[in-house]
C-alpha cells in the first residue's frame, strides 16, 4: 500500500488596485487581458502599450480565443494573452474563457501570471477577474504523476498570480477555499487504484481529520453496502463519518454531505467490458467531491455544522461477490432484489443515506458517478440533480447558472418505483430494461431517506470530461465543490428544513 500525501502548494496571490502602470507589469511573466466583445480605443489606453495592442487586435479574429497575443517591451518581455467576452456573459462562459487563456499563456514555463480585465464596470470586472482566478488556481495545481524521470509533481507551474486594475482589493478567500476543495477532489480521483485503495484512502481521511480538527468515525454500514464489499479480498471497506462543528460538538448537522467511494468498479459478477472499465478508478469521485466540499467549508470556517459520509469500497469479482437475484437487507430493514451487480453505487449509497438521515440534518447532498443514462440525457457538460423537494428545482438550476457548474433537474418519486416492483423483495435494485436508469436510481435512493429530511442527489455526469470543463482543464473536473459552496453561500439551501 502506498502512503499517499497530497502535494498541495499554495499559489501566492498579489493585488495591485487602481490604474495599471508599467511598474505593476514588471514582475509579470504572462498577462491575461480580458476585454469587452467590442473594445474601444479608451479600453486599450488603460493598459501600458495599449495602442500597440489595439493595432495587433485589429489584425486578428476577435471571436477567437485568444483574440490576440503580443509582448510588452519591458525587461521580462511579458507575454500578453488577450480574450474578449460580453459584459453579460454567464459564469460558465467566464470560467471557460479563463481556462483557455491560462492554457494558452502557460504553454511555456510560467512564473508570475497577471490577470486584468478592462472596459467593464466595477462589479463586472470583479466577477470576471474572480472567475479567471479560479481557472488559474486550477491550472496551478499539479495532479499526481508517477513518472520515473522528470517528475515535477507538486511544483506548480504558476508560482504566483497578480490581480491588476481592480477598483478595490478582491476578497479571494472563497475562491481559494473552493480551489483547495476542487484540487483535492481531482487529486484523489486521478490516483491509480493500487495507490488509493480503501486502506490508504481511510488513512488519508483520518490524517486530514486530525490536521483540520474534524471528528472521525468508521463503521461497516449494513447489508446493502456490505453486499458490494463482500467481493473484496479483505475487510478494508467501510463508511467513514466526519464532523465539522465550529460551535457545539453535539449540534445536529445543518448540512450532510454523502459520497459514493467505489475505488475501482469492475462491474462485479456482471463484469464490465474493457473500455467501460478502463477509467473506473474514477468511480470514487462522489466521495472526493464530498470531501473536497467539506474541506472548503472548513477552510472558510463557515458557521454551520456539517457531516460528511464516505462509502468506501471496491466492486470486485470473486467467489464471494454478490450476484444477480441475491436478496439483501439495507440498514433501514428494507429488502432489495439484486438485478445487476454493476448498479453497486446505489447499494453503497443506500446505507450511507440511512445513517446520514437518522442524524436529522437540515439537508443532505449526495454525490455519485451513478448512471450512464444521465450522460445520455444531458452529456458530460451538465450534471443531473434530483430532490425530494421538487419546489427546489428552480433554485438548484439557478445555482448552477450562478456559479458556472451547471445542472439539470429531473423528476423522481413513487410513480417511478412501479418499474422496480419485485416478487421476492421490497423492490428491485434497478430495472432489467435500463431505460431512465438515472431517474430510477434516484427514486430508489429516496427510499433510504428517513425522517423526511430534505435531500438532493447529484448524478455527476459532468465529473469526467476529456477536454476539461468550465475553469478546470483536467479530464476529472471535481464538479460539485464549487456548486455546493454556491448552494451554501448564495442560496442558503441548507436551511430548507426550517
Amino acid at each position: 500500500m502506498a502512503d499517499i500525501v497530497p502535494g498541495f502548494h499554495d499559489t501566492r496571490i498579489f493585488q495591485s488596485p487602481g490604474r495599471v502602470d508599467a511598474k505593476g507589469l514588471d514582475p509579470v511573466d504572462q498577462l491575461l487581458l480580458i476585454l469587452p466583445a467590442k473594445p474601444t480605443a479608451a479600453d486599450f489606453r488603460r493598459i501600458p502599450g495599449g495602442s500597440k495592442m489595439q493595432a495587433v487586435f485589429r489584425k486578428h479574429d476577435a471571436a477567437s480565443t485568444p483574440a490576440f497575443t503580443t509582448r510588452l517591451g519591458n525587461k521580462k518581455q511579458t507575454l500578453v494573452v488577450a480574450g474578449t467576452i460580453a459584459a453579460d456573459a454567464s459564469a460558465f462562459e467566464q470560467l471557460t474563457l479563463g481556462r483557455k487563456l491560462v492554457s494558452a499563456a502557460t504553454k511555456q514555463k510560467a512564473g508570475s501570471l497577471g490577470i486584468c480585465a478592462t472596459g467593464f464596470n466595477d462589479e463586472q470586472t470583479a466577477g470576471i477577474v474572480g472567475n479567471v482566478l479560479a481557472a488559474a488556481l486550477a491550472a496551478a495545481f499539479r495532479l499526481p504523476s508517477y513518472k520515473s524521470k522528470n517528475n515535477k509533481a507538486g511544483s506548480a507551474t504558476i508560482k504566483s498570480i497578480r490581480l491588476l486594475g481592480l477598483e478595490e482589493r478582491l476578497d479571494t478567500s472563497r475562491t481559494e477555499a473552493e480551489a483547495s476543495g476542487n484540487n483535492l477532489a481531482r487529486w484523489l480521483t486521478t490516483q491509480p487504484p493500487n495507490y488509493l485503495d480503501a486502506v490508504s484512502y481511510t488513512k488519508l481521511v483520518r490524517n486530514m481529520a486530525k490536521h483540520e480538527g474534524w471528528q472521525f468515525k468508521e463503521s461497516l454500514g449494513a447489508g446493502a453496502f456490505l453486499a458490494v464489499a463482500q467481493g473484496n479480498d479483505n475487510d478494508s471497506a467501510g463508511i467513514l463519518r466526519l464532523r465539522y462543528r465550529p460551535t457545539s460538538k453535539k449540534a445536529n448537522a445543518d448540512l450532510s454531505l454523502v459520497g459514493k467511494g467505489i475505488i475501482f468498479d469492475t462491474g462485479g459478477t456482471n463484469l464490465k467490458p474493457f473500455m467501460s472499465m478502463l477509467d473506473m478508478h474514477g468511480d470514487m469521485q462522489g466521495s472526493a467531491v464530498a470531501l473536497g466540499t467539506f474541506l472548503a467549508i472548513s477552510k472558510l470556517r463557515l458557521p454551520i455544522a456539517v457531516d460528511c459520509w464516505l462509502a468506501i469500497t471496491e466492486n470486485r469479482t470473486g467467489p464471494n461477490a454478490y450476484k444477480s437475484q441475491d436478496v439483501v437487507k439495507a440498514a433501514n430493514g428494507k429488502t432489495i432484489q439484486t438485478i445487476h451487480t454493476d448498479a453497486e453505487g446505489r447499494m453503497a449509497l443506500a446505507d450511507a443515506l440511512v445513517l446520514a438521515s437518522r442524524e436529522r440534518p437540515g439537508i443532505i447532498f449526495d454525490y455519485a458517478t451513478l448512471t450512464g443514462t444521465c450522460i445520455s440525457a444531458i452529456t458530460t457538460r451538465y450534471s443531473g440533480v434530483f430532490t425530494n423537494r421538487p419546489d427546489l428545482h428552480p433554485r438548484l438550476k439557478r445555482t448552477g447558472h450562478r456559479c458556472g457548474e451547471r445542472v439539470w433537474p429531473f423528476p423522481m418519486g413513487a410513480e417511478f418505483l412501479e418499474d422496480l416492483k419485485s416478487e421476492t423483495a421490497d423492490f428491485m435494485q434497478c430495472s432489467p430494461k435500463g431505460s431512465g436508469d438515472h431517474i430510477l436510481a434516484a427514486s430508489f435512493l429516496g427510499e433510504f431517506i428517513e425522517n423526511d429530511v430534505p435531500w438532493v442527489h447529484m448524478d455527476l455526469s459532468a465529473g469526467d470530461n476529456d477536454d476539461g470543463l468550465g475553469h478546470v482543464g483536467s479530464k476529472f473536473t471535481g464538479f460539485g465543490v464549487r456548486y455546493t459552496m454556491s448552494v451554501i453561500l448564495d442560496e442558503n439551501l441548507f436551511k430548507a428544513k426550517q
